[in-house]
């Protein structure tokens, strides 16, 4: 991905700055932090966000975050007075002021050769497969009213996501990859080239008093025409009946023509506490996030959620997901507790709705941390069956089938994962999952550059340069082994073994003895 404002490009995969074409030299934090502002321009990032994403949650100063501010500002030709790029809002954070768009990226010849005849030739029958109608569905503007309810600008559009991944015929963007495009920030010519999507749903939200309006445009990417057009109002307290009735309209805007159970069955269980809703789509922001500080953000609004709503299964799902984060990041030395509590809550959500394929996702993730994939894996594929288009689901199932030693299979979900969400927070990961299918094959210069890749997008955790230096050892490049040692000592500097297998846990005998002997060899006791 790249980013371009003013004379400036961001190139995310060559991690580069340029002016008009010429290299501007940042330091790694640096150009991480510039990425964190840019990719979250929107709203305003914290100092703790900040720290923990940059620094990996390490004690830092605020003088160091203010120096990389400073250096970051002198790299773009700006400064604390001027503020023309990065604005510091005193007591909150800094936020990204500049206008910005992004780029499409085009594939490198080390990417193509990377993709092997046989591979090729599935993809080419895959992309076939997906030829039918594909659409974005993008955050809605909320362009007044009382801020309480600035949350439906996401959860709408969000739920509409929920509700047509679940038809087999459209082919729908996931939301970690759609919600990152805004209108008008972003033309429907770019959106459709960047998410090559035919379609784009957008809308805005405008609370006046007790009055809600919401408008929902549908446009052909191709020439921008407006498709179809619809307003709704009503009382705020109607927002559950209008959020029905804008599915309803977009489903009959695409001239579906399906049964009335086969919409029912697509329709999401109603939650009736707007409080409750509003808190589990603000929870949801912050867990994609991967932090430790967002993560205990999201525990307590998805504890909000359930307190105000029993029977929300969704917010049952997030809790798991929160105690599933603390094990899998080591956030918390009683790993066998979270693990104990991400299964508690992921089968309440079960009990209160068993076709969620959220609750069944986050079902799965629990077996996984036990080291049991069999059951964690028929989860996963019970939540793809159910939303054939759900990206982190069919990329958990990618990773649980790696770890199983299962290559090829493994190697076509998380393709179909980058599909499906090409601009994907979670990008990272899904790029390391294809260094596991390599490595599983015995392919190790094709490992070591898809989990170089995947060590250097941004949000990469520490446990993700572990798998580079892995790689660049069994590649036998000593050099690059050496710069990911460096990198996670620097990040975990009591990182072992044990941590990695824990978060890990390899059923596949030779790849964990592959992977034991690379670590050893890079010196983790």
């Amino acid at each position: 991905m790249i980013y371009a404002f003013g004379q400036y490009e961001l190139d995310l995969a060559t991690v580069e700055l340029r002016a008009d074409g010429r290299l501007v030299d940042l330091e790694p934090q640096v150009f991480a932090l510039l990425t964190l502002l840019v990719e979250n321009r929107e709203r305003v990032v914290s100092k703790d966000e900040i720290i923990e994403k940059v620094w990996d949650g390490r004690v830092v100063s605020d003088a160091a975050v203010a120096s990389r501010v400073k250096t970051a500002r002198q790299a773009l030709g700006d400064d604390g007075k001027s503020q023309q790029f990065i604005r510091t809002l005193h007591g909150n954070g800094y936020r990204f002021v500049a206008k910005a768009r992004a780029l499409q990226t085009k594939i490198t010849a080390n990417e193509s050769n990377a993709v092997e005849p046989a591979a090729l030739t599935e993809m080419v029958h895959r992309l076939d497969r997906m030829s039918r109608p594909s659409l974005a569905v993008l955050p809605f503007r909320y362009i007044a009213g009382d801020e309480r309810y600035a949350a439906l600008a996401s959860a709408l559009p969000d739920e509409l996501i929920a509700d047509l991944s679940r038809l087999r015929w459209l082919l729908v963007t996931a939301r970690g990859s759609s919600f990152r495009l805004r209108v008008p920030e972003a033309d429907f010519d770019e959106i459709g080239r960047l998410l090559g999507v035919r379609y784009c749903l957008s809308g805005t939200v405008e609370v006046a008093g007790e009055r809600l309006v919401i408008l929902v445009d549908l446009v052909d990417t191709s020439d921008g025409a407006v498709v179809w057009a619809d307003r709704f109002s009503g009382r705020i307290d109607d927002v559950h009946s209008m959020r029905e009735q804008i599915r309803s309209q977009v489903l009959m805007a695409l001239e579906i023509r399906i049964p009335l159970h086969e919409a029912s069955l697509a329709r999401l269980s109603a939650v009736e506490n707007l409080d409750a809703w509003s808190a589990y789509h603000l929870g949801l922001q912050h867990l994609y996030r991967f932090n430790r500080v967002d993560n205990s953000s999201a525990l307590h609004l998805f504890q909000r959620a359930v307190a105000l709503d029993k029977t929300f299964a969704r917010a049952n799902a997030g809790l798991s997901f929160v105690y599933f984060q603390s094990a899998f990041m080591h956030y918390t030395d009683d790993i066998a507790g979270a693990i104990d509590q991400g299964r508690r809550f992921a089968e309440r959500g079960l009990e209160l709705d068993p076709l969620d394929p959220f609750v069944n996702f986050t079902m799965g993730r629990t077996y996984w941390l036990e080291g049991d994939l069999d059951t964690s894996l028929s989860w996963l594929e019970r939540a793809t069956d159910i939303s054939p288009h759900y990206a982190h689901g069919i990329y958990a199932r990618a990773w649980t089938e790696a770890l199983a030693g299962k290559a090829l299979e493994s190697r076509d979900h998380v393709d179909l994962a980058m599909r499906l969400s090409p601009l994907d927070p979670l990008h990272y990961a899904m790029l390391a999952t294809r260094a596991l299918t390599h490595m599983a094959s015995n392919e190790e210069e094709q490992a070591a550059h898809w989990a170089e890749r995947g060590a250097r997008s941004p949000g990469a955790h520490v446990l993700i340069a572990v798998i580079a230096a892995a790689a660049h050892t069994l590649a036998g490049d000593a050099a690059r082994a050496s710069y990911w040692v460096r990198n996670v000592r620097q990040r975990n500097d009591s990182f072992t073994r044990e941590v990695f297998f824990r978060s890990f846990p390899m059923k596949s005998e030779a790849m964990r003895r592959k992977m034991d002997r690379a670590l050893l060899e890079l010196g983790f006791r």
